[in-house]
């Protein structure tokens, strides 16, 4: 299977991402594992921004670095979801159903 189409769905997304985790043996990496995996790329996300917004760092990086690690990020919180059986736009709609009734100060 090709990735999914241009206009995938999260649904779709997490199809795909779940699949691909399957297809390169790492199906049975527990949640504890999947998380520690999901931290250490948001590090790498951020060590990534860090020449972008003009912090000092050993490193450079460009746009596309930093997109490919927020990828890393969004690929890994799929598969945590996944593994735990939450549909992730289901999730993000009532969130953002409960969101809309807050009142921010």
């Amino acid at each position: 299977m090709a990735g999914p189409a241009a206009d995938a769905s999260l649904a779709e997304w997490q199809a795909y991402v779940q699949q691909k985790i399957t297809e390169r043996g790492f199906a049975d990496e527990t949640t504890q594992q999947k998380f520690m995996l999901l931290v250490e790329e948001v590090g790498e996300l951020a060590k990534a921004l860090r020449p972008l917004e003009g912090i000092k760092t050993s490193s450079d990086s460009d746009k596309l670095e930093v997109e490919h690690e927020a990828a890393d990020v969004f690929w890994l919180l799929c598969t945590i979801c996944n593994g735990l059986g939450i549909d992730l736009d289901a999730a993000l709609r009532s969130k953002d159903e409960k969101n809309e009734k807050r009142t921010w100060k």
